[in-house]
């Protein structure tokens, strides 16, 4: 996604910027429909605006709006002078930004920031179209506390492997030069290793991974080549060493900001850290700057919607009926 704005550049001018209730609904508005207003409900364009309430009423549907309704701030209490700085927050974070940071920064409530920080996330999740060509590499990582760290009750439930006894298995996808792909899986069979190397990897592409036994047989669809970390780490253009790197910014992202990530939401810190990734370059190579990177998480809050319960897993938890008496 290519955007450029003349707005704030720097999280101070930001900050002054979104001060103003106004200029937050200009800036919404304008990213959101920079072709006009449309009604998310029925997607027409015919509507008038009530200014008193910063509300639209659409002529089709005869239903009311704001810029809020259709995107990850709906029903949310938060202004928008919150939200769009807290997604300024994230988006340009490098080692992420936990939720007691912003709600110390914005004056909201833990809880309140938590919920914020995972829709911003979701805003973050952009669909990948056509597959990854060229030089890719292909590695997986393991995400979870250290053995030694858990209870002993907890640690004798773990299940040993290969090094990631009761970890999340996260594979990634890296075309050099280009884009990740991160996703949790539930094993390193060869089965599920190769279904997603073929899903995301075109025919024909150079493939380098480690010398793991799950790879073996993309030969025929692909160029692969192997490199064993108990031998080397590079033998000529074949090693891992891109993926290798982004596990490492991954890595600092969760153990030095977040600390503990429930395996439930581990993909939605993979959105986050993929989104910083694949949106650090221009087009034509060039370094993004903080405000295209905010555009760019703007472009992505409409069409998604996440609530609490949703959020938490209790969305389909029936009521407890209280005990007889």
């Amino acid at each position: 996604m290519e955007n450029h704005i003349t707005g704030p550049q720097t999280l101070v001018e930001a900050i002054r910027y979104f001060s103003d209730p106004e200029t937050c609904h200009n800036v919404m508005v304008g990213l959101r429909w920079a072709d006009g207003v449309v009604c998310p409900r029925c997607e027409s364009k015919l509507n008038t605006f009530v200014s008193t309430r910063k509300v639209w009423k659409c002529k089709t549907c005869r239903k009311q709006f704001s810029a809020k309704v259709g995107t990850v701030m709906e029903d949310s209490p938060l202004g928008l002078d919150i939200w769009l700085t807290g997604i300024w927050l994230i988006a340009n974070a490098k080692n992420g930004i936990s939720s007691w940071e912003i709600h110390r920064a914005l004056g909201i409530t833990q809880k309140s920031a938590w919920f914020l920080l995972h829709r911003i996330r979701l805003a973050m999740q952009f669909g990948f179209s056509g597959k990854l060509k060229g030089e890719v590499e292909v590695d997986e990582t393991y995400i979870g506390g250290k053995a030694r760290n858990m209870h002993a009750k907890k640690r004798a439930e773990k299940i040993h492997g290969r090094g990631a006894s009761g970890k999340a298995i996260v594979m990634g996808v890296l075309e050099r030069g280009g884009e990740v792909r991160t996703k949790v899986i539930g094993d390193t069979k060869k089965g599920t290793v190769q279904a997603e190397v073929r899903a995301n990897v075109e025919v024909g592409a150079n493939v380098n991974t480690d010398a793991l036994k799950s790879y073996e047989g993309l030969a025929p669809d692909y160029v692969h080549e192997a490199v064993d970390h108990a031998v080397e780490y590079v033998r000529g253009t074949c090693h891992t060493n891109g993926l290798e790197n982004y596990w490492s910014l991954l890595k600092r992202c969760i153990k030095g900001t977040y600390v503990s990530v429930e395996p439930f939401h581990l993909f939605r810190y993979l959105d986050e850290e993929a989104f910083r990734y694949n949106q650090r370059k221009r087009v034509d190579g060039t370094a993004k700057t903080d405000g295209e990177r905010f555009v760019d998480v703007v472009g992505g809050i409409a069409g998604k919607r996440l609530t609490y319960k949703k959020l938490t897993g209790t969305e389909d938890v029936p009521p407890v009926s209280p005990p007889e008496r």
